[in-house]
């Protein structure tokens, strides 16, 4: 297994089996912290730097407060517009994290371009996380819901996820390329103009990754074991921000998953995952379902970052 020390962490496709079962550990060790809501002392000496060029409410605060649960100090933006990154100037990745990497031991970035995480770990000197990159990819999100699949259902082998939403977005690739590694199937439920695109089925083919297309949730609820959401109404990721306008669409039937769905045909011990924000896919009369894992995410969430933070910066092996 390679050392996470100093590592990038910038995509889930080549990530190993034993990685994930590091991380997960690390992960088990670092919780109770978090859920005592203490402040330890491993990263005390250690500062990260977020620079998020798209808005976040969980992704930016669970890394900002993974760094403060470890110790360590936390600066950056949340609003690129009030950087020379936004600005007239347009600073290009290459100089703006040229500045960053003498201001933090470890960056945490999210952008609109795709490979943007990716572009900036060429030129710091210290590791990048990539906390979601335009249409490419979201490894913390979702290591934090693999995680959470493993906490809830005992294992990773041996189940089916029924993953329902935009097949273009960035959480739907990461957690596709991390199937590669379990003995997991799923089935993709999405609108056909958001369906898998052809070189990424094929890069899925040449990974061994077994998934089964579907037209509803309907129709495979009842062979599901995880339930993993994502909206098909939503913005336009390729911008640094999308504001809402008059007409917002609504989410056809055969991706929504509903409490009389879940009573009427979801197994029994099957849950629903979803990164959030929501809109009408998930009504909110399911958070009080058996069924509902999102909130046990968010906690997750924290833990995952720490785990990572830690590791990458060498307070944990």
């Amino acid at each position: 297994m390679r050392s996470f020390l100093g590592r990038d962490i910038l995509s889930l496709k080549g990530f190993e089996r034993a990685e994930f079962e590091h991380v997960f550990e690390v992960c088990d060790e670092l919780a109770p912290i978090a859920r005592n809501r203490q402040n330890a002392g491993l990263l005390a000496e250690k500062t990260l730097l977020t620079a998020f060029y798209q808005p976040s409410t969980r992704t930016r605060l669970a890394t900002e407060a993974a760094m403060h649960r470890l110790g360590g100090h936390v600066l950056g933006f949340s609003d690129a517009k009030m950087t020379r990154a936004g600005d007239f100037y347009q600073e290009s990745i290459k100089d703006t994290v040229h500045m960053l990497e003498y201001y933090g031991d470890v960056i945490a970035m999210r952008h609109f371009e795709q490979g943007a995480p990716a572009e900036a770990a060429k030129w710091a000197s210290v590791p990048v996380i990539n906390c979601g990159d335009g249409w490419g990819e979201h490894p913390t999100q979702v290591l934090t819901d693999l995680y959470t699949t493993k906490k809830e259902l005992g294992t990773l082998d041996g189940l089916t996820f029924l993953l329902v939403g935009d097949m273009r977005m960035r959480t739907m690739h990461s957690i596709l390329y991390a199937m590669s590694q379990f003995d997991l199937e799923a089935y993709v439920v999405g609108p056909p103009e958001m369906s898998l695109l052809p070189e990424f089925k094929s890069e899925l083919d040449e990974l061994n990754v077994r998934y089964t297309e579907a037209p509803s949730v309907a129709e495979v609820i009842a062979d599901s074991d995880v339930i993993y959401m994502e909206p098909v109404v939503q913005p336009d990721y390729t911008k640094s921000r999308d504001e809402r306008g008059e007409a917002v669409g609504t989410t056809p039937d055969a991706y929504r998953v509903t409490r009389e769905l879940l009573r009427d045909q979801a197994r029994p011990g099957s849950i629903v995952l979803h990164s959030l924000p929501r809109m009408d896919e998930l009504p909110e009369d399911v958070d009080a379902t058996r069924h509902a894992r999102y909130w046990s995410e968010a906690f997750n969430g924290v833990v995952m970052r720490m785990a990572l933070l830690a590791l990458v910066l060498g307070a944990m092996e």
